[in-house]
């Protein structure tokens, strides 16, 4: 207005230090702008009680995973299945003992070095099918289970292969269980109790043969080895040198006729060359040939 004093314009309002610091230092923010989600976030954080509880709770769920996978997790990953591992071997849960169910002492040694573990050793780490995998392999074993039992402790429980007869065959002997497969890590020579079966095909028939003689104790202690006859029948050689001839089929008919022919004669006492049993309606009997008399000799006077 003319005359009058000229209206001063206001004073532009300043922001406040606090504002244009917090405006300034937004990530990813241009012209001095922050979105209200933005700034909201910057604000966000975990106390050190909440983090501790978190990093717990992420320990918890990566120790159920492994229980429950039954050490397969670390298929995974291997690097992070080793580093779960040894983290929780430095709080306790390392091997320190080993307990082998089921297992005869010659078994034990082919076992636990099949097993390859060491005390000490991460136990949460240790792969639980791989090691079932690797003890199955063992000659002696049947079956196994693999039972972890934290902190410390690994179960190996055992199902043996039983070690019915020496198999002798092509100049070899070999031990065989019960469905005649051989067991690799056993010494024949550590089993000279067993029956003693001779032939090829020996094997795959032995469970017939030893069910049969084992009925029969009287007879069983007799017998010094069962001999497979062309595949198809069996022999009972004595351990007098005596000879039994079995049928192709019908062995346990063949076995009561002689127990009948033992009853009335005794004849596994008194001794004979051989006995034929092929026959189902006839019984041969060889008597043991009389030694031959000896020359006269002489007394000198």
């Amino acid at each position: 207005m003319r005359g009058g004093s000229r209206a001063q314009p206001k004073p532009r309002a300043k922001t406040p230090p606090s504002t244009r610091k917090s405006s300034a230092s937004g990530a990813g923010v241009s012209n001095g702008y922050a979105p209200a989600k933005l700034r909201a976030a910057e604000s966000v954080g975990l106390s050190a009680r909440q983090a501790l509880l978190a990093s717990c709770f992420v320990l918890v769920l990566v120790l159920t995973a492994i229980l429950l996978t039954g050490g397969r997790a670390h298929k995974l990953g291997t690097e992070t299945g080793s580093t779960t591992g040894s983290l929780f071997a430095r709080l306790g849960f390392k091997l320190t003992s080993v307990r082998v169910q089921g297992a005869s002492r010659l078994a034990l040694t082919d076992i636990l070095k099949a097993a390859n573990v060491y005390r000490d050793m991460p136990l949460l780490s240790l792969d639980l099918g791989k090691l079932q995998a690797d003890l199955q392999a063992v000659g002696w074993v049947r079956s196994v289970r693999v039972v972890r039992l934290l902190p410390d402790t690994l179960v190996l429980e055992v199902v043996e292969r039983p070690q019915v007869a020496i198999w002798q065959d092509a100049g070899f002997a070999r031990v065989i269980d019960d469905r005649g497969e051989v067991i690799p890590e056993a010494d024949a020579r550590m089993f000279a109790r067993l029956p003693l079966v001779v032939g090829p095909g020996a094997n795959d028939h032995v469970g017939q043969i030893i069910n049969a003689v084992a009925q029969r104790a009287g007879l069983m202690s007799r017998v010094e080895a069962m001999i497979r006859v062309d595949n198809r029948r069996w022999d009972l050689r004595l351990k007098d040198g005596s000879l039994i001839q079995l049928p192709v089929t019908g062995i346990d008919a063949a076995l009561i006729a002689l127990e009948q022919l033992e009853v009335k004669s005794r004849i596994l006492e008194l001794g004979f060359e051989r006995v034929d049993l092929r026959n189902p309606d006839v019984v041969s009997v060889r008597p043991r040939s009389a030694p031959a008399p000896g020359p006269l000799v002489a007394d000198g006077v």
